[in-house]
């Protein structure tokens, strides 16, 4: 790791890193995923550079699963973020760099360079998560996406930019299926996607277009949830599901 450090260079493409967005959904909260390094008080987005041996996407799973503990989620990249001044925070020089890797940094330090960085979310079922911090990370947990710790560099505008990019992808990509447990009631499924556009919608209508599409079944099992209340479970029709993810052009809300 010390090597890596001090000669990145040798390992990883300059000036290019990938941040990712990791959404998860609990009591009708969209969360996040940050990390928060030793000695430090700000937050960040899980991150890092990508290897010479590797594509962008595969440095984005790499760093996805090593925070999730998940083999398979699904990953989206979104945006591109080059603002010169995008990484200058005067909270980060090398003196807390050292103190967050034990290793003296010199002001010219390769990580001190303007980097550009590819976006991308990634989707998963909050349960399923194990959060794990990278080296040198004292901290990694969920976070409400509205309620945001103070984070460093331009992590904030990531996020923002993740989650309009999220409200667009939801008309045309069902991304229930990464965010529910595998069976789910109606009501849950609608306040998912109430809670992701920030808006009500008519359950009437959002039910029947759901189902006259076939992406989701109905089981013969019941939730119960109260008195007189024991709706019905549903789950996706994955092979519809695989389906209407290749239509581009599919409206599912």
């Amino acid at each position: 790791m010390e090597d890596q450090v001090m000669n990145g260079p040798k390992y990883f493409y300059r000036n290019i890193s990938v941040d990712s967005v990791i959404i998860g959904y609990h009591e009708k909260e969209l969360k996040v995923l940050l990390q928060r390094p030793q000695n430090f008080t700000k937050w960040g987005l899980p991150g890092g550079y990508v290897l010479k041996t590797e594509t962008v996407d595969e440095a984005a799973f790499r760093i996805v699963r090593y925070r999730t503990q998940l083999e398979n989620i699904f990953l989206h990249q979104f945006k591109v973020y080059s603002d010169p001044d995008r990484i200058k925070d005067d909270s980060l020089n090398p003196e807390t760099f050292q103190k967050i890797i034990g290793i003296p940094i010199e002001k010219d330090h390769w990580m001190f360079d303007n980097f550009i960085s590819i976006a991308f979310f990634a989707l998963t079922e909050f349960s399923l998560v194990q959060p794990t911090g990278a080296a040198y990370m004292e901290e990694c947990c969920w976070w409400n996406i509205n309620n945001l710790p103070k984070l460093y560099y331009d992590h904030n505008e990531i996020i923002a930019g993740a989650l309009k990019a999220l409200k667009l992808f939801i008309h045309h990509h069902p991304i229930g299926y990464e965010l529910l447990p595998e069976k789910f009631t109606l009501p849950e499924l609608h306040a998912l996607y109430e809670t992701i556009l920030n808006k009500k919608l008519d359950i009437r209508n959002f039910t029947k277009k759901l189902v006259s599409i076939g992406l989701i079944k109905k089981l013969d099992e019941h939730r119960n949830i109260g008195a007189h209340r024991s709706p019905y479970l549903y789950t996706f029709n994955k092979e519809k599901y695989d389906q209407l993810i290749q239509e581009e052009e599919i409206i599912v809300i």
